[in-house]
């Protein structure tokens, strides 16, 4: 299961990277119970004791999964490859920078929850206006962010020394993804910290009496697509970087995966309109061309999809794997490292199809604001990134504490793998066929006066209820298999960074032109935004005035 390196992973690197992990799956853990009674309410199993709401949950659920589990685990996750591959060790300014950023995240994160579970902020995780939470809410997202935007910092200062410090060098290929993914981060962010500051903050408080609630939806939706791209990177740095190693393979190429990156970072931001399709108070053309921007990122998708399978082949190939599929029986199959997240590659293929269905206009119309979209997600996210996620913490924990994964924990690794897929089979199976059926998201248990069509949508609902209950077991087994990890047996563990190919191109120098990327992606930017928010901010339309429908 592991090997030696020559130098142990930092010490106080380690615990900066443990406190962020360790604070993820908490998260994690108290989403799930969220969400796990929020399925069983919905399927009809359940009722809460009056003082719980569904909303309450449904918010909890959103908030601590999509923006807290994930933003802490890729925090922690690149500032461990970082400090592995740009220099050995973080640099006490990044250590900082980690930490600060750290404090500032659990704060707000600590404020949020409470101000959820008091039952002021079920606005869900997009809160949208008008319904309007308590301004602490608002706040605590703001720290949030702030404190994500400093742990950026400390990335891209590393990674300045290390080029200073290697002049003529190509940067390491995780240190250079990670200063991509968290360069997407800090510009999405951008949108949502608009919003929070400028727009609810003053709102809630009732500094101002009415929200532009198009605006306040728009910016959002300019931080809201990105942030699948900031789950998904950190889920591509493994599967680009950390799986050849794992299978004992070379990565296929550096430069198509750099370049991936690159497009990952013009092509996912000026997309956010495809989530407002069905939004009046927004012109058709500038849906249109944010719909084709939209497309493009198929392009980096499938470059990633080519690349890893060229990788497994190739791999295949070097130990005498022979016919057109030789190559799948060479791969470990029997280790967690490589099948939590290979798993979560498979998972990704309908995932794709079902976002294309998404960002297409006519289908758009079918599925919009149905059960089929939260299937979607939870398919992406919940399972493409958190299988492989997972993956990752049972190589992580034990190379920054000095532990080995011993074989009874990679049985119990593959044996939570195949429980979450099981239990995602369920849940978002029964959501992809329901919303189909025009079930709606973002709803309580309610038979419709037992209309037909609401009865018939009724098994389905108690499919996604099993399948939440399948996915709880995953989750406290996952929380079981770290708190095991952190006591395994002492020992050093490799940090599985996989080397590129020898017959792999050189990698041009452009695509290193940090100036060109960013200018590129400042001017797609305004080319798909300035028009519509100037005409948002311009309109004659009234705003709305706060509404608390819980």
């Amino acid at each position: 299961m592991t090997t030696t390196q020559t130098k142990p992973f930092d010490r106080k690197d380690g615990q900066l990277v443990l406190a962020h992990i360790l604070f993820a799956f908490g998260a994690l853990l108290i989403g799930g119970i969220a969400g796990m009674l929020q399925g069983m309410v919905k399927g009809g199993t359940i009722t809460l004791p009056a003082n719980i709401g569904y909303y309450e949950l449904l918010t909890a659920h959103g908030v601590l999964m999509a923006l807290i589990f994930t933003t802490y685990f890729i925090v922690g996750f690149l500032y461990s490859g970082v400090s592995q591959t740009l220099g050995g060790k973080l640099l006490p300014l990044t250590k900082k920078l980690g930490w600060i950023g750290y404090v500032l995240m659990s704060v707000g994160t600590l404020i949020g929850v409470v101000v959820i579970l008091l039952g002021k902020a079920s606005v869900l995780y997009t809160f949208y206006a008008p319904m309007k939470a308590s301004p602490y809410f608002y706040i605590a997202l703001a720290l949030v962010v702030i404190g994500s935007w400093l742990s950026g910092f400390g990335i891209f200062y590393q990674y300045i020394q290390w080029k200073k410090s290697n002049k003529g060098k190509l940067s390491p290929l995780f240190g250079y993804m990670s200063v991509i993914t968290m360069l997407l981060w800090q510009i999405a962010t951008i949108g949502v910290a608009l919003e929070v500051v400028v727009q609810l903050i003053p709102w809630s408080f009732g500094w101002v009496e009415t929200v532009n609630v198009v605006l306040s939806r728009t910016l959002f939706w300019f931080f809201g697509h990105p942030l699948v791209y900031f789950w998904l990177l950190p889920a591509y740095i493994c599967w680009y970087v950390i799986i050849p190693k794992i299978i004992g393979g070379k990565i296929f190429s550096d430069s198509l995966a750099r370049m991936s990156f690159v497009l990952f970072l013009l092509f996912s931001i000026p997309v956010g309109f495809h989530h407002q399709l069905m939004e009046p108070g927004i012109s058709h053309f500038w849906k249109y061309l944010q719909v084709v921007l939209t497309f493009m990122v198929v392009i980096p998708s499938l470059m990633t999809a080519f690349s890893l399978f060229a990788t497994f082949e190739l791999n295949g190939r070097s130990k005498g794997a022979k016919g057109l599929f030789g190559w799948v029986k060479v791969l470990p199959w029997k280790d967690v490292r490589f099948f939590a997240p290979f798993m979560g590659m498979l998972i990704f293929i309908p995932a794709g199809a079902g976002g294309l269905v998404n960002a297409s206009n006519q289908m758009n119309a079918v599925v919009h604001n149905t059960l089929w979209v939260t299937g979607h997600f939870h398919l992406t996210v919940a399972t493409s990134v958190a299988l492989t996620f997972f993956g990752i913490v049972y190589w992580l924990i034990p190379v920054v504490t000095g532990r080995v994964l011993t074989p009874r924990m990679n049985r119990l690794g593959i044996i939570q793998t195949l429980i979450w897929c099981i239990g995602m089979f369920f849940m978002s199976g029964s959501m992809h066929t329901v919303g189909l059926l025009g079930s709606p998201r973002r709803t309580a248990y309610n038979t419709y006066d037992d209309h037909p069509d609401a009865v018939l949508w009724m098994p389905y609902h108690v499919a996604m209820a099993i399948g939440g209950i399948i996915l709880f077991v995953g989750v406290v087994l996952i929380i079981y298999n770290i708190i095991s990890l952190m006591r395994a047996p002492k020992g050093e563990t490799e940090y599985p960074i996989g080397e590129v190919s020898e017959g792999s191109e050189p990698t041009p120098r452009f695509l290193e032109n940090w100036k060109l990327w960013i200018t590129l992606t400042v001017i797609l930017i305004v080319i798909a935004y300035s028009i519509p928010i100037i005409d948002l901010i311009g309109n004659t339309t009234p705003g709305s005035p706060g509404y608390v429908t819980w």
